[in-house]
């Protein structure tokens, strides 16, 4: 007989608007929560304000990833037609005064690198790919796409308790409050 454990993800919390999950969301950073996060069928402008969340690291990341790409495109310009196989095409010098021709590569290389950089820090930073979450599972989840408006909160979140989490949920206007388990 295989008994399969069900670990407590946490709760999911359904808001009327986007007004209302704007203000919730207010509510919930300031009673501390860390845990948790928002969902909605569209973008709501300054969501990421009211939720607290600080300004990423991933513009940094692409600078340096174009920096390293920069890098990349003139080394391996310079050495391979400087110092490898010196090419002299109408006496043209053979030094750092070519560095004009090694353009068109480092700006190439500039762009490629930065772009990768994106893609992996971007599935680094949202932790993916995840092929399963546990809102997934959530009988009401799947109208996030449509018309719902939701907080979930973690049971993870050092401030979670089954009853306080969802009196607080309750008290700023959720509605149709679900504990959401995930296979364990």
């Amino acid at each position: 007989m295989s008994t399969t454990r069900k670990r407590v993800y946490g709760y999911l919390a359904e808001f009327k608007s986007a007004s209302a999950l704007y203000k919730a969301a207010e509510k919930v950073r300031d009673a501390g929560f860390r845990k948790w996060d928002c969902h909605s069928p569209y973008p709501i402008h300054g969501l990421d304000g009211a939720m607290g969340m600080k300004r990423s690291i991933l513009p940094w990341l692409v600078f340096f990833g174009g920096a390293t790409g920069t890098l990349t495109a003139f080394l391996l310009a310079y050495s391979t037609q400087v110092l490898i196989y010196p090419t002299v095409v109408q006496a043209k010098p053979v030094n750092i005064f070519t560095i004009p021709a090694f353009f068109p590569v480092m700006f190439e290389l500039t762009i490629l690198f930065s772009g990768f950089t994106v893609l992996f820090g971007l599935l680094a930073l949202m932790k993916l790919p995840r092929l399963n979450h546990p809102l997934f599972a959530s009988k009401q989840f799947h109208r996030t796409t449509d018309d719902a408006f939701f907080i979930a909160i973690e049971a993870r979140d050092p401030k979670f308790s089954p009853d306080a989490t969802k009196s607080l949920l309750e008290e700023i206007g959720g509605s149709n409050i679900e504990l959401v388990e995930e296979e364990g």
